[in-house]
């Protein structure tokens, strides 16, 4: 289904391709695909599940507090249309369920589309949501890292310099593919969950929830959690919080516990 381009929810700001920073953040909005309630902006350190994409998320979220129906801030208020620098050619549509038949692969973190898209027709690229409004720059509080289509040398999670977005820092000291990044969070989250080798992972004091079909539908599989370690914590948490949707220094000390020191 593609998203309504009307919709009064949704404000295109044409000029930026992080649309999501420019516009005017409601306390409050109306979502198409949950019409009867409205939904309050709130912020959370508990990681929760997304209805709109189906990825995980932490920190600020729209929630509904008649049903916990709960969407990223970048789903709900997702532009029905976007651009991204990577792909100049491209334009994208917004979809509430991935189009076609086939399973379809978001083509910077390189998991499978559940819900939530953006779409190019013409080029057959997908985003999630999250993943189309990643910072072109993070600072983990001693250096920048920057946003990158592909690597040019190998990622401190697999090892390779596979297809998939990454951020590396500017000396080339750090590079982590984002695909490597949610690896992690299955693993160490499901860990948790499971209650199996905590020695793996420092317990969270929050509940986790499972990650809907992200550790059985992985296109490929890579490294163990154990390999995260080579890569500094300040840097592998500014990443982790960027994916979860909410790229902020707060943010990044509650995910600490799940990178390896």
């Amino acid at each position: 289904m593609l998203a309504p381009p009307n919709s009064p929810s949704y404000k295109h700001n044409s000029n930026n391709n992080n649309n999501i920073n420019n516009m005017k953040i409601e306390k409050e909005l109306t979502h198409p695909i949950h019409p009867r309630h409205k939904l309050r902006l709130e912020y959370t350190e508990t990681p929760y599940n997304c209805d709109g994409c189906k990825e995980a998320g932490i920190g600020y979220k729209y929630k509904c507090h008649q049903c916990a129906f709960t969407l990223h801030k970048a789903c709900a208020i997702a532009t029905p249309r976007t651009t991204h620098p990577f792909y100049q050619k491209c334009e994208f549509k917004l979809y509430y369920h991935p189009p076609g038949k086939c399973k379809r692969v978001c083509d910077a973190c390189r998991t499978y589309v559940h819900g939530f898209v953006y779409h190019c027709d013409s080029c057959d690229f997908d985003l999630h949501p999250c993943c189309a409004n990643l910072p072109q720059v993070l600072d983990d509080g001693k250096r920048d890292l920057y946003l990158c289509s592909k690597l040019s040398s190998s990622c401190h999670g697999c090892g390779g310099t596979g297809l998939g977005w990454s951020y590396r820092s500017q000396c080339g000291a750090y590079n982590l593919h984002l695909s490597c990044v949610k690896e992690m969070l299955v693993e160490s989250w499901l860990a948790v969950y499971l209650n199996v080798d905590k020695n793996r992972v420092r317990q969270m004091v929050t509940s986790i929830p499972r990650l809907k079909g992200s550790l059985q539908n992985r296109p490929v599989v890579r490294g163990s959690v154990g390999k995260y370690g080579q890569m500094a914590g300040a840097a592998a948490r500014a990443v982790v919080s960027a994916v979860l949707g909410d790229p902020t220094a707060m943010v990044a000390a509650v995910v600490s516990g799940i990178v390896s020191k």
